[in-house]
């Protein structure tokens, strides 16, 4: 059976490079009807927090990664210590003061990664080297082999010694994690043959770079999973872009469920080579979701927004929220563009354009607003139809065209040169704040 784990340290958030190599390990899973295993590496005692492992559990709940076993390096000290003195009593290892380490013997190490096919490695390369920097030497004077700290002198384990007693008492068939581990394996393999454990199989994904090609910097989208929650991402569009990092559907499908990703996941078809972070083609794939979420659900999922940024209060009419979610639904990127585009519904004080002020508000409109605000008071059921037949009547009796008049109203209404139909608009601010504006702009010298 499949067996895979994801082993965060709670020294930090849960981050995209750490997110994407959960997600493929949990598809591997379940495509495999095999079991997922979330492993908190919590060694460090000094740096492990408990805020950032809550962290870590939320960030993989939210992303919809179940786990079917969660354990606790932290709560399995003893057995590492047992495991470390057992090679001690057997000669595998020896004391260095509170230390326990490895004895490193040479060996010629290969192994089969299911992503990057045949590795090699070789023992001899792993020397002890002076502070000059050169190679020191062995009683035979021969390289003197760096051996391996599985105890530290503080007394609590290393890293790569509690990985493998963790994957192998697990029963981890396979290791998937990112290729910056792959100097990991050798000295790791060490360990399994000295302890004489089963050698999994490996599968190194490759590391998400910028776009240019550079390291991921939080410019560039190295920051937590719950800042892109934040930020008003939503879930399955996180996921979704994710899975593309490395690896594809087929038939060139970018819109791909997890549900109909694990149906065609393997992990053999991981590409090798780095993939590009973008943030532009994780906007667009996030804008395609809202625009597929149901209405309801959508405004729902803003709610939490709109309250933060004091938008709505608790008596809010739902009713009417989600008739301005419908209008804007198809805009937006993320949930907090819902903000940048809606200020002037639920704010009074408007946020002008500069630039859309001075082309459409600069000259004197007080002839067409004033015939706009008497047409608009006529109006008795005031919706989108009816406002936009008491528009066509004003450039009417104007005898303009209608973009001469559509622009200034606009920009008057929202402070904006963009959005949705401008009558849905009009309809939605209602009669008297639609000739409130009116009346303001009118009173403006600009």
């Amino acid at each position: 059976m499949v067996k895979v784990r994801f082993a965060p340290s709670p020294t930090g958030f849960l981050h995209i490079g750490g997110a994407r190599t959960a997600l493929f390990n949990w598809m591997y899973a379940r495509a495999q009807n095999g079991k997922f295993v979330l492993r908190i590496e919590d060694t460090d005692q000094q740096r492990s927090k408990k805020e950032y492992e809550e962290e870590i559990l939320r960030s993989m709940k939210w992303l919809g990664l179940d786990w079917d076993e969660l354990h606790y390096q932290s709560h399995r000290f003893d057995l590492y210590r047992d495991m470390a003195q057992k090679l001690v009593d057997e000669g595998k290892a020896y004391k260095d003061g509170e230390a326990i380490l490895l004895k490193t013997l040479k060996d010629d190490i290969k192994i089969y990664d299911l992503i990057r096919g045949e590795i090699n490695f070789d023992t001899s390369n792993f020397v002890v080297r002076g502070e000059d920097g050169g190679v020191e030497l062995d009683e035979h004077n021969q390289p003197k082999l760096k051996d391996e700290v599985l105890i530290k002198g503080d007394g609590s384990p290393d890293y790569n010694f509690c990985c493998v007693i963790d994957d192998a008492l697990m029963e981890i068939s396979c290791v998937v994690r990112g290729e910056d581990h792959i100097s990991n394996t050798p000295k790791q393999i060490l360990i399994y043959k000295a302890l004489g454990f089963k050698i999994p199989k490996f599968a190194h994904l490759p590391l998400i770079m910028a776009e240019d090609g550079t390291r991921m910097s939080k410019r560039m989208g190295a920051v937590a999973v719950s800042d892109y929650k934040e930020q008003g991402f939503l879930p399955d569009a996180l996921v979704n872009y994710l899975m593309l990092l490395g690896w594809s559907p087929g038939n060139n499908q970018e819109i791909v469920t997890l549900q109909q990703a694990i149906k065609n996941f393997s992990i053999k078809k991981v590409n090798k080579a780095a993939a590009a972070f973008s943030m532009e083609k994780l906007r667009w794939i996030n804008g395609q979701y809202i625009k597929q979420t149901d209405t309801e659900k959508l405004t729902e999922l803003l709610i939490p927004f709109l309250e933060k940024a004091n938008y709505i209060n608790q008596d809010f009419d739902r009713q009417g929220l989600k008739s301005i979610v419908e209008l804007f639904k198809v805009r937006l990127s993320t949930l907090t563009e819902f903000l940048e585009w809606t200020d002037f519904i639920f704010h009074d004080k408007l946020q002008f354009d500069p630039e859309a002020k001075e082309k459409h508000l600069s000259q004197d409109r007080s002839k067409e607003f004033n015939l706009l605000i008497n047409n608009f008071k006529q109006v008795e059921n005031y919706d989108a139809i009816s406002c936009e037949e008491a528009f066509k009547k004003t450039v009417g009796e104007l005898g303009i065209k209608p973009g001469e008049l559509v622009h200034p109203l606009r920009v008057a209404l929202t402070g904006k040169a963009m959005g949705p139909s401008l009558f849905d608009i009009v309809a939605i601010l209602g009669k008297e704040r639609t000739i409130e504006r009116l009346n303001s702009a009118l009173k403006t010298d600009s």
